[in-house]
């Protein structure tokens, strides 16, 4: 496990992830019933952000813990993905509103910004292709077959 394995992208997308869980539980649309979380007011698009939370917390920890840069790339991919989409279903919520809401809390701008926190590290990480973080691989190759 090496902590400085860790990249500006992968920092950015964990300070996202770490946001974006925890604005799901703060007020996100004022109804005429009091105000309403993430968790209240959706239903595929929590599946989206929780998807974006998790990818993100797996490109940080395998970024961390893997030896190659193998698995820490598929991370890096997913998590853009993920959170290109969970940010345009925030981004598409916020603005429109569901059903009875009649205004926006602070919570949804809070989970908007983490998410496009997220987006922003994780294609930060895929444009860094420093690769002095990872020992060369030290194998020796095996002799040609002959001919």
């Amino acid at each position: 496990m090496r902590l400085s394995r860790l990249r500006v992208g992968e920092l950015l997308a964990l300070v996202g992830a770490i946001a974006l869980a925890v604005s799901t539980f703060l007020p996100w649309f004022a109804t005429p019933n009091g105000n309403v979380t993430a968790w209240d007011a959706f239903g595929v698009v929590d599946v989206l952000i929780a998807l974006a939370v998790l990818s993100a917390l797996a490109l940080a920890v395998t970024t961390v813990l893997e030896r190659t840069p193998a698995l820490p790339v598929a991370s890096e991919v997913w998590t853009t993905v993920f959170a290109f989409v969970s940010t345009i279903a925030i981004l598409v919520w916020v603005l429109v509103r569901p059903g009875d809401a009649t205004g926006n809390c602070a919570g949804g701008w809070i989970g908007l910004a983490a998410s496009a926190l997220i987006l922003a590290g994780a294609w930060q990480s895929m444009r860094d292709e420093r690769t002095g973080r990872y020992r060369p691989d030290e194998t020796t190759p095996r002799p040609a077959p002959p001919a």
